[in-house]
């Protein structure tokens, strides 16, 4: 009785852990300002698979595909006032969000 106890609380324990990994691209945000003061930002894909990803900004959002091991262009923002802060980027795999297929490739 107390083993079977024992293997319940391992397994309890083994299901807690397990259901909280979230696997996420490894993706670098880059920040900068252009010649001109605009703040601007890309993104860079540091893994072997293709990306869905947007780099959004004041609630307008620019969608494209980032290819494996490559780096998005750069996206530059209209506004002087505007600073890195503003920015919004999300990528995930593109083979879980097949309606980015028909977006840009970079």
């Amino acid at each position: 009785m107390k083993n079977l106890l024992i293997i319940i609380v391992i397994a309890a324990f083994t299901l807690l852990i397990t259901s909280n990994v979230q696997a996420k691209p490894k993706t670098k945000t880059i920040y900068g300002r252009s010649l001109d003061g605009f703040a601007r930002v890309k993104i860079k894909n540091n893994t072997t698979e293709s990306l869905a990803c947007y780099v959004a900004i004041d609630g307008f959002k620019i969608k494209f595909r980032l290819m494996a091991l490559r780096e998005s262009k750069w996206y530059t923002a209209t506004d002087k006032g505007y600073n890195y802060r503003n920015f919004s980027t999300w990528c995930d795999f593109l083979a879980l969000h097949p309606e980015y297929l028909k977006y840009k490739v970079f």
